[in-house]
C-alpha cells in the first residue's frame, strides 16, 4: 500500500488532502510511522524522530498512530486479494505476496491481474497501491518499490538477467549501509556483478548471506508464498512523553499496553504462555524481564496482573524512556482449554464478559473512550 497510514488519515479527513501528513506521534519523543509524500518532498521519512520531521516540515500535520483503523483496512485488503488467489502470504499491515500461477484463465496474464488488483482495491477502500509482478518474491519486491505512488512494474522471465544487471545492490530488501559498502569493496555495485564470484567464494567471504547473493543472482531465489504465517508474539509499547521514574504513572502505561495486548490477542483468536515487560531507560539501555503462565490466556486482567508485577518486582535505576508489554509463546484460542481442578468458574466468565463488552464498546467508540480502573 502506498503511504498507507498517512493514506488513510486522508481518506477519513479529506480536508487534509494535499497537504504534508505525518504519522507517529504529536510530540517530539516519538518517531515517524508513515508520512505522505507530500511530506517525503521535504526529506521526512519513516523512523525519523518527530523533532527532526518538525524542523524539516513545519507546516506538516502530525497526526498519532490509530492501528486499530488501519488494521480495518488491512483485513478488507486482504480479502480482496483472496478473491484473486487462494495463496496469499501477508509480510506486515500492508504488504503481502500472491501467487497468481494458473489464474490466467480467470483473470488474464500478469499485468491484467494487477490492474484489476488495484481497480478492485481503490474502487472499495479508496486507496492506491503500488504492484510488482515478476517470476520470484524478491524481484516482485523490488517491482513493486520502482513506480511508487499508484506504480505497477512487470518483470517477465526473460527480462531478468537484463533487470539484475542494473540493479543496485542497494535495492535488494534487507541489505544495509555496511553490507553495501563491503560490497561496493569487492566491486559488486549491480546485482549483475555478483556472477563474477562464485557461491563457494560468496559463502566463504559473506556466510549465508553470501549463499543468498549468489541465489539473487542466478534468478534462483524460489521460496513459495506462505500463506499461513504464525505469528510469534504480540506486543504494545510506546516512548514517554517525559522521561520519568513515577511508579504511578509507569504503572498506568504498563496496565494500558497490557490491556491493548490482551485485545490484540482475543481479535486474532489467540492466547499467550508468556508475559514479557520492556523498559528503556533514559540513557536507551534496555531491559525485558518475561514470567511464563500457568496456562495460556487471553485475560486483559491475567496479562495486566503478570506485567505489573514484573514491574513492581524491577528496581528502576532512573528515569524510563519508553514502556511495552508482549505476549509470546503463543497457541489458538480455539484449543479446548481444560478448566482447573476446583475453578469455579464463575469469576473467569465475569473476566470474560468485562473483556467482550470493553472490546465492543472500543471497537464503536474507540481505544480511549474505556480504560479499566484501579482494583
Amino acid at each position: 500500500m502506498d503511504a498507507f497510514f498517512a493514506a488513510v488519515e486522508v481518506l477519513d479527513k479529506p480536508h487534509l488532502k494535499g497537504k504534508p501528513v505525518i504519522v507517529g506521534g504529536t510530540t517530539n519523543r516519538g518517531v515517524v510511522s508513515t508520512a505522505s509524500y507530500e511530506a517525503r518532498r521535504y526529506g521526512v521519512h519513516s523512523a525519523m524522530p518527530i523533532y527532526e520531521a518538525t524542523e524539516r516540515c513545519p507546516e506538516g500535520v502530525f497526526l498519532p498512530v490509530r492501528m486499530r483503523r488501519y488494521a480495518e483496512f488491512s483485513r478488507k485488503i486482504l480479502d480482496i486479494l483472496r478473491c484473486f488467489s487462494p495463496l496469499v502470504e501477508q509480510v506486515s499491515i500492508d504488504e503481502a505476496y500472491l501467487d497468481i500461477t494458473g489464474t490466467e484463465v480467470l483473470f488474464g496474464a500478469p499485468d491484467q491481474v494487477a490492474r484489476r488488483i488495484k481497480e478492485t482495491i481503490r474502487n472499495e477502500t479508496g486507496l492506491s497501491c503500488s504492484i510488482g509482478a515478476a517470476p520470484s518474491k524478491f524481484l516482485a519486491k523490488v517491482a513493486s518499490e520502482m513506480d511508487k505512488p499508484d506504480g505497477l512494474t512487470v518483470i517477465l522471465g526473460a527480462d531478468v538477467d537484463k533487470f539484475l544487471s542494473q540493479l543496485p545492490v542497494e535495492k535488494i530488501p534487507g541489505v544495509g549501509k555496511r553490507s553495501v559498502e563491503r560490497l561496493h569493496l569487492y566491486g559488486i555495485k549491480m546485482v549483475g556483478d555478483i556472477k563474477r564470484f562464485s557461491a563457494e567464494r560468496l559463502s566463504r567471504d559473506f556466510g549465508k548471506f553470501g549463499q543468498r547473493l549468489h541465489e539473487l543472482a542466478a534468478g534462483e531465489e524460489n521460496s513459495p508464498v506462505a500463506v499461513s504465517r504464525e505469528t510469534k508474539s504480540i506486543s504494545s509499547e510506546n516512548t514517554l512523553e517525559v522521561n520519568t521514574n513515577d511508579k504511578t504513572v509507569l504503572k498506568k502505561k504498563i496496565k494500558q499496553h497490557a490491556e491493548r495486548v490482551g485485545e490484540r490477542l482475543r481479535r486474532e483468536k489467540l492466547r499467550a504462555c508468556t508475559i514479557t515487560l520492556k523498559i528503556k531507560y533514559s540513557d536507551f539501555s534496555l531491559v525485558t524481564r518475561g514470567h511464563t503462565l500457568g496456562k495460556a490466556t487471553d485475560s486483559s486482567q491475567a496479562i495486566v496482573d503478570a506485567a505489573v508485577k514484573l514491574f513492581m518486582d524491577h528496581p528502576l535505576r532512573s528515569k524510563v524512556r519508553l514502556t511495552g508489554v508482549a505476549a509470546s509463546n503463543l497457541e489458538s484460542s480455539a484449543k479446548n482449554i481444560q478448566m482447573e481442578l476446583f475453578e469455579t468458574g464463575v469469576t473467569k466468565g465475569k473476566e470474560r464478559r468485562v473483556d467482550e463488552a470493553v472490546d465492543t464498546i472500543r471497537d464503536r467508540f474507540g481505544a480511549k473512550v474505556i480504560t479499566r480502573g484501579e482494583g
